[in-house]
């Protein structure tokens, strides 16, 4: 389930990225990234757990099903809060700087 969240937030992450202008400007590659890799990382560990489990990997129980949803999710929401944090720090458009100073 890690894999599936964290693979179909990359894909839809890089076509926002592809397709849009302004997302490249927000500094959405740095998402596009964090995503991929966590979508390799559970591939490698799904690689080796099927060797090691065989047949029974296809087979989870829903309680390990239940958690692994709830570490993919996790691990999207920390991706968004890294990519929100990297964002105000760069402030690519001056918006931070801009309320900090007071101006409109």
């Amino acid at each position: 389930m890690t894999l599936l969240l964290t693979t179909f937030a990359a894909i839809l992450v890089t076509a926002l990225w592809y397709l849009s202008a302004a997302a490249r400007e927000l500094k959405i590659g740095m998402l596009c990234w964090m995503y991929w890799g966590a979508a390799l990382m559970w591939l490698v560990d799904a690689v080796f757990e099927y060797a090691e489990l065989g047949a029974a990997f296809f087979s989870p129980a829903p309680a390990d099903m239940l958690n692994d949803l709830y570490l993919g999710l996790s691990a999207v929401a920390l991706g968004l809060v890294i990519w929100l944090a990297a964002l105000l720090v760069k402030d690519p458009r001056g918006v931070v700087k801009a309320a900090l100073l007071g101006r409109k």
